[in-house]
C-alpha cells in the first residue's frame, strides 16, 4: 500500500480497476468535504472515473466535486435527513448521484457511522428508488474491513426489494466472494482492505468478472 492516495490511485488504475472509490473520512464526520485538493489531484492523475463520498451535504458540495473531475458523488447522511436536497441533486445530476446506505444490524447508520437511525436499510432503499435514485451502494458496517465476506443475505433481500442498481461494499475478501456477487447480478463491488492486504488479486478478479 502506498500512503500517498494519488500514487495509490495510479496503482489501482494500472491493475485494471474500472472505477476508483474514494471516501473523505474526515468529511463524513464534520459534514463537509475536507480533502478536496487531494481529490482533485486524484482525478487529474487517472483516466478512469472517480466516485467520492463523505460529507457531501449540499448542492454546492456536489457541484464543487463534479467541477474538479469527480464522475459520481455518493450521498449518505443527507439522503436520509434532507429529502429536498436529495431530490434536487437527483433532478440535476441524475445517474451521477449514488446513495450510500450503511447499515448496522439492518438499520441505517449515519454521520460517519457515529449514529444509528430507526429506519431499516430496505425502507431507505425503497425511498431512494421512489425519488429517482438509480444506484445505491450498500455496506454492512459490521463487515467492513473484516475480510469476513459480505453480508450476502442482506444483499439478496435488497436485490429482491428494489429494482435499481446495487453496489456491494464491505467484507469482500476473496475472488469467491466476487464470483458469488456476480452470480447474484450485483451491479458492482467495492474492494478495499482485500487489495491492501493482498487477499485479492485485482487482475485475476477482472478475468472472471466485470464487477470491480
Amino acid at each position: 500500500m502506498n500512503e500517498d492516495p494519488v500514487a495509490q490511485a495510479i496503482i489501482f488504475e494500472k491493475l485494471g480497476a474500472k472505477i476508483l472509490h474514494v471516501v473523505d473520512l474526515d468529511g463524513a464526520i464534520v459534514g463537509e468535504s475536507v480533502n478536496l485538493p487531494v481529490i482533485e489531484k486524484i482525478c487529474k492523475a487517472v483516466r478512469i472515473p472517480v466516485q467520492i463520498g463523505g460529507g457531501v451535504r449540499s448542492l454546492a458540495a456536489v457541484e464543487k466535486l463534479l467541477s474538479v473531475g469527480v464522475e459520481k458523488v455518493i450521498l449518505g447522511t443527507s439522503a436520509l435527513y434532507d429529502k429536498s436536497f436529495l431530490e434536487e441533486a437527483v433532478r440535476l445530476y441524475k445517474e451521477q448521484i449514488i446513495v450510500g446506505i450503511d447499515a448496522k444490524n439492518g438499520f441505517v447508520a449515519t454521520r460517519g457511522w457515529l449514529d444509528v437511525s430507526e429506519i431499516s436499510y430496505i425502507d431507505l432503499a425503497k425511498q431512494m428508488e421512489s425519488v429517482g435514485v438509480q444506484t445505491i451502494a450498500f455496506t454492512d458496517i459490521s463487515k467492513d474491513g473484516t475480510l469476513a465476506g459480505p453480508n450476502f443475505e442482506q444483499l439478496e433481500l435488497l436485490q429482491k426489494s428494489v429494482g435499481i442498481r446495487v453496489i456491494a461494499s464491505g467484507g469482500v475478501a476473496s475472488i469467491q466472494d466476487v464470483k458469488r456477487l456476480n452470480d447474484m447480478n450485483i451491479y458492482g463491488v467495492i474492494i478495499g482492505k482485500a487489495l491492501y492486504e493482498k487477499t485479492i488479486d485485482l487482475e485475476k478478479v477482472l478475468q472472471v468478472t466485470k464487477l470491480c
